[in-house]
């Protein structure tokens, strides 16, 4: 009966639902063809290397091959079919993140990532990897993340907040110091990285995801677990104070390693000043939002939530552009969490019922593939040399066994059982976009 329902004429059940998931996928192609049908056409990626100076003499000859077997600059990719590469990542990152979603304690991102993986890494399907943009992707995996964190600064519970907030300090500064200095002094040791890269490598892996984090604390709170004591709330207002941190080392192990002609007090103090002017710059949206758009007006839900987003991206993506990237993430929640404080007192939204939390979802559903796909699509799998694989794995573990310990510590005193406290360290591990977003930062200035 069951079969005979699925297979009635227009198919219902799984099979109806099966069919409208396909048709969508070919309507979003067939819609992304006949907008951009040059970008949209499955394409390949062309290495063209540059020819060499045959008129130099020997030694700079000599130079110019030293140079080329560390600096594959002279290599250039001609890529096509970008768009493709793009519409590829979101449908099967969606679908794979479907297919691990049905799978019991299985979180749907990690279907996502390993699918980006999967494209970088098969010889066919990593040329439309390839092919995306390079800035477009970093813009999209920003967007996605802005989303993400306006969801969390929408639920911030700010009496929670006020009363753990040593704790968020002690949060986002103990783990993060205590692994950048355990993955600087093991990486030395291990893999014979000079002090000063082994810092930078130890700040690049010491920041903690906030794609990861916010979306796994929301999900955990929409169940009531730990709610009372305000655990999702500690972690993810710990989140971006962390990063913070992280990408304010990096910064400055970045100016003594490549010398970058700023001053190194200039470059400490640029950590601080950009959390101050994200906190400001938040706070001064988020009371606008208070009064955007006026009451009364025809669609008001609608363009309140606009100008949330509006709000979100604004600074996120102008820090970058403004090369400020400490702020961007900080004001983007500190918008969501004081405009949210407004409306609970002024409008009466509670966190049960707030009408804008339902879009800033479904708008997470259709971004979260594909800021976890493209993540994946950055992981190149075949660069990796098996004789250093397994020192940095062992280097990575001890930094995370180090950071667990320094995590446990921090909550200490906060009044959470052991059980909590054993929770926390293990909530404050995930790695991805920061680390996407900076890592590729090294190769770049290298070269």
């Amino acid at each position: 009966q069951r079969l005979r329902h699925d297979l009635l004429c227009p198919p219902h059940g799984r099979t109806g639902r099966l069919l409208a998931g396909l048709a969508a996928v070919l309507l979003l192609y067939a819609a992304l063809w006949s907008l951009f049908p040059e970008l949209s056409v499955p394409g390949t990626c062309i290495t063209v290397q540059l020819p060499d100076s045959t008129n130099s003499s020997n030694s700079t000859i000599s130079s110019a091959n030293q140079t080329d077997s560390i600096r594959p600059s002279t290599i250039k990719q001609k890529c096509t079919g970008g768009l493709f590469g793009l519409y590829l990542v979101f449908t099967l990152s969606m679908l794979t993140g479907e297919l691990f979603g049905l799978i019991p304690r299985c979180p749907k991102l990690l279907g996502m990532l390993l699918a980006g993986c999967f494209l970088r890494s098969v010889p066919f399907l990593s040329d439309f990897a390839l092919a995306i943009d390079k800035t477009l992707s970093s813009t999209l995996r920003s967007v996605a993340l802005c989303i993400i964190l306006l969801r969390a600064g929408l639920g911030l519970d700010p009496k929670r907040l006020r009363a753990l907030s040593l704790h968020v300090g002690l949060l986002a500064f103990a783990p993060c110091l205590t692994e950048a200095v355990t993955i600087g002094i093991v990486s030395h040791l291990l893999l014979k990285l000079p002090w000063a890269w082994g810092f930078l490598l130890g700040f690049v892996l010491a920041a903690v995801s906030p794609a990861v984090v916010v979306p796994s604390m929301l999900a955990i709170g929409s169940e009531g677990y730990g709610v009372a004591k305000g655990i999702p709330t500690l972690v993810i207002a710990a989140a971006s104070v962390d990063d913070v941190l992280a990408i304010t080392g990096f910064g400055v192990l970045l100016s003594i390693v490549f010398g970058s002609g700023e001053s190194l007090a200039l470059t400490i103090a640029r950590g601080p000043l950009e959390a101050l002017l994200g906190v400001v710059v938040g706070i001064v949206l988020g009371l606008l939002l208070w009064f955007l758009p006026p009451a009364g007006h025809r669609r008001f839900v609608f363009y309140r939530f606009c100008f949330l987003v509006a709000c979100g991206l604004a600074p996120l993506l102008g820090s970058v552009v403004l090369k400020l990237p400490g702020a961007g993430a900080l004001a983007c929640l500190t918008a969501a969490f004081v405009a949210a404080i407004g409306w609970r007192s002024r409008d009466g939204w509670t966190d049960d019922k707030n009408p804008l939390l339902a879009p800033v979802d479904v708008c997470w559903w259709i971004a979260q593939p594909m800021l976890f796909g493209l993540i994946g699509v950055e992981v190149d799998v075949g660069s990796l040399q098996a004789d250093a694989i397994g020192l940095s794995l062992a280097a990575l573990g001890i930094g995370l066994l180090l950071r667990m310990v320094a995590s446990f510590i921090a909550v200490t005193g906060a009044g959470f059982t052991v059980r909590e406290r054993f929770f926390i360290p293990f909530a404050w591990l995930p790695k991805a976009t920061v680390q996407a977003a900076i890592g590729p930062a090294v190769l770049d200035t290298a070269y």
